[in-house]
């Protein structure tokens, strides 16, 4: 599944125009390759998703695809609805506690039944998704600035999964330490950014 989402991105990347934007102040939010590289600028976003690839990391199984899955699947829902222009209370905030929720879930080495961690995971999903959704056009370069932005936002998952393996291989003692320790400074992160948000 990973591959396979490295591969749709890649191809999309090597095949998408860099069009000059036809939207007076749409700013950044007019192409694909924006769209890509908007989520990798955040600090915020940046965290959250690698957290939530080291938390599906943790739970192993089946949550090594479901969370990234639900994740991106609720945060398109939610963007679709921001660009329509529905309005959720406190974006901003839910953006800074799902760094802090996530980098604690990390540290804790939550364990909770699937359910759980795939409506926790959703949850969150809905204030990243409705925060940038409502700032994208409702034109077809906002599309193409939606698809960059789900590609981007696929891979930062595909890393923390990938790093939460790779944590896991540390054995037992050393991985819990770098995942509390890491964990840690993820949801010190968050609460600063809820700070001067």
């Amino acid at each position: 599944m990973s591959r396979f989402i490295l591969r749709f991105c890649a191809t999309i990347i090597a095949f998408a125009p860099v069009a000059a934007s036809a939207h007076v102040g749409a700013g950044d939010t007019h192409d694909f390759v924006h769209g890509f590289s908007h989520p990798l600028g955040g600090i915020d976003h940046v965290l959250a998703m690698v957290a939530v690839g080291l938390f599906a990391a943790q739970l192993g199984g089946r949550a090594l695809w479901l969370l990234p899955f639900t994740f991106v699947s609720v945060m398109t829902v939610a963007g679709i609805a921001g660009m329509a222009g529905a309005k959720i209370p406190l974006v901003e905030i839910g953006v800074g506690m799902s760094v802090v929720v996530f980098g604690l879930a990390v540290a804790l080495q939550l364990s909770v039944p699937m359910v759980a961690a795939m409506g926790l995971v959703g949850f969150f999903a809905i204030f990243h998704g409705h925060s940038h959704g409502a700032e994208m056009p409702e034109s077809l370069s906002g599309f193409a600035y939606g698809v960059g932005f789900i590609c981007a936002t696929a891979v930062l998952h595909v890393i923390g999964v990938g790093l939460g393996l790779a944590i896991g291989k540390t054995g037992q003692v050393y991985s819990r330490r770098i995942a509390q320790i890491g964990g840690s400074a993820m949801a010190i992160a968050g609460a600063a950014i809820l700070t001067v948000s």
